[in-house]
């Protein structure tokens, strides 16, 4: 098995507020990859005293620790309980029912011997290769599926659509949100490769449409995953009249991880 996880932060004046993790387990039969994309708050008060950085490191670790070690448990169960343990550690210091308390996009995939368990919810993807190289991308699609209007400010989001039904959700401090989760099984044998990507890598597809998403993967195999990042980098740098950028920030965290199973 190789293993092959890159992340870069969109500024240096900020912290990085994604976060990833691989385990396996000491026999060697299986394994879990974590992916989280915090979502940046604008500036003002979001009701919590701590940053997004400690939000996606409580629910990343949660997240480890449960997929691995209670194998009795869903995907969607996991996490629920993860985002619970989450709330309950800052509860009584914050307003966990801001529109804006920390949040984040998730990946989260678990597979044995037997099959691959996968849970996307909101924006970060999750490309799976078959043995014939086939790619096919898991994703959850609300975003792109808002009405028009919905994402014009950060106000109107967070009024209309920000984890409201008809809307996009993010793993925040409702346990509940993980039933919106996409979630599916895949024989083990039917996979060869995951890899897991927040918006700010998958960009090098989604923004900049340099290859599709078998091309992507196919970056991340014989080049890494800094070097996808990389290539996002030079692509947003060259990218001076803000085609693809228009109104997106120029940097964004970026994080790439990739299995080889």
């Amino acid at each position: 098995m190789r293993i092959d996880l890159a992340t870069a932060a969109g500024s240096p004046a900020r912290p990085n507020e994604d976060w990833a993790a691989t385990a396996l387990p000491a026999s060697g039969q299986g394994g879990t990859l974590v992916l989280l994309d915090g979502v940046t708050p604008p500036q003002g008060d979001d009701g919590c005293a701590h940053s997004v950085p400690w939000f996606t490191a409580r629910l990343g670790g949660c997240l480890v620790e449960l997929s691995v070690s209670r194998r009795d448990l869903t995907l969607t169960e996991i996490l629920a309980e993860s985002i619970r343990r989450t709330a309950e550690a800052h509860r009584s210091l914050c307003d966990l029912s801001h529109v804006r308390t920390p949040q984040a996009t998730v990946v989260l995939v678990r597979w044995d011997q037997d099959e691959i368990e996968h849970l996307v919810l909101s924006d970060s993807v999750l490309l799976l290769e078959s043995p014939d190289g086939t790619v096919r991308a898991l994703l959850d699609d609300r975003l792109d599926r808002l009405p028009p209007g919905s994402l014009a400010t950060e106000a109107i989001a967070d009024a209309q659509v920000r984890n409201k039904e008809g809307g996009f959700f993010t793993a925040a401090a409702d346990p509940e949100v993980a039933q919106r989760a996409v979630t599916g099984r895949t024989p083990r044998a039917e996979v060869r490769a995951v890899a897991a990507l927040t918006d700010g890598a998958s960009r090098w597809t989604e923004m900049f449409h340099e290859g599709d998403w078998a091309g992507c993967l196919g970056v991340l195999q014989k080049e890494g995953a800094q070097a996808l990042i990389d290539r996002v980098r030079a692509l947003e740098d060259a990218d001076t009249g803000r085609t693809h950028l228009r109104r997106s920030k120029t940097h964004d965290d970026a994080t790439a991880v990739y299995a080889a199973l």
